[in-house]
């Protein structure tokens, strides 16, 4: 088995809508029982994705160029930054709270569509994963995969954190540079700039590391993520709780009827049952009557045949 071969199965599975995820999978699993070895077990492993996750994965399945407009412009943001623009940067921030909306606004649309509303709380957590995209190559690569399973966040610093985060994460294709555009420069170079190609080539974290930062707003700007974070996870908890009370509910009622029908069955059981040990018993007494009229039937035959041997006798006599 090779990453390839899990990768195309679980594309199929993490484009359906959600509630048919552990069925198709499972559907799946039996299909590839009879390919590579390994493989049957390894799509029964493939896990469900959080609601969130798979608003996305829908985004990528059926409106891939709004999540390619992203890591676009992901890229000519983080050109901005290493150039240290910030009159870009600004332009750029504008240009992607836009892009946000309209993305947002399609992954809901496409989750509807595909069977499943998407509250305020979720619509949030979609809205940090998108941002993601266009903080870190990465995450823009795990995203437009379309095998999501969980909700990415990005500090704006540091790279997104992807573990466990992708299905399959081997068959993810290797970040892209895309839309590494240089930034726009109001200011002529001096001769104590570094040229921008030299820029372009140092890690993101480092030219990171080198542009000024806001002090509180940056915190402020933490928190806030850290906070629709926590709201998102704690929506998809709910969620999950509630899918699982109304299963629970579910059995409860399918267990009463049952019950309900077993007790039904076990009385016309015992009815009949009791019809057959009566209709036993009638059937004896009428077959020992039966043959009781069958003897007086022979009795009354040959009493018969006696007779009228008597009457041929007589007749002869007097003859």
């Amino acid at each position: 088995m090779n990453d390839h071969e899990l990768a195309e199965i679980a594309n199929a599975l993490y484009a359906l809508p959600l509630e048919e995820f552990i069925a198709a999978r499972t559907a799946a699993a039996k299909k590839a029982a009879g390919a590579a070895e390994g493989l049957p077990a390894a799509v029964r492993a493939l896990p469900k994705p959080s609601v969130a996750a798979w608003a996305v994965n829908m985004l990528a399945a059926h409106q891939p160029d709004i999540l390619a407009q992203l890591n676009e412009l992901g890229g000519r943001m983080r050109a901005a930054q290493s150039s240290l623009d910030a009159a870009e940067m600004r332009e750029l921030g504008r240009e992607r709270r836009t892009l946000l909306a309209s993305a947002v606004d399609a992954a809901c649309s496409v989750a509807e569509q595909h069977g499943r509303r998407i509250s305020g709380t979720v619509a949030t957590a979609v809205e940090e994963t998108l941002r993601a995209v266009t903080a870190d190559e990465g995450a823009a690569a795990a995203v437009q995969s379309g095998r999501l399973l969980q909700v990415l966040s990005a500090d704006g610093v540091d790279t997104v954190d992807l573990d466990g985060a992708v299905a399959v994460p081997g068959a993810v294709a290797a970040p892209q540079a895309a839309g590494r555009i240089p930034a726009k420069r109001k200011k002529p170079d001096t001769t104590a700039d570094v040229p921008s190609a030299a820029k372009s080539d140092k890690p993101r974290l480092q030219a990171v590391r080198q542009a000024p930062r806001p002090a509180s707003p940056s915190a402020l700007e933490k928190a806030q993520d850290a906070e629709r974070t926590a709201a998102g996870a704690a929506d998809e908890a709910a969620r999950q709780a509630q899918e699982r009370r109304d299963e629970l509910a579910a059995a409860e009622a399918d267990f009463v009827r049952l019950a309900h029908e077993a007790q039904e069955l076990r009385s016309r059981l015992k009815a009949t049952e009791e019809a057959l040990e009566r209709t036993r018993k009638l059937r004896e007494t009428v077959a020992a009557e039966a043959k009781q009229a069958a003897r007086a039937a022979d009795k009354a035959q040959r009493s018969a045949m006696l007779a009228r041997e008597r009457v041929l006798r007589l007749g002869n006599t007097r003859s």
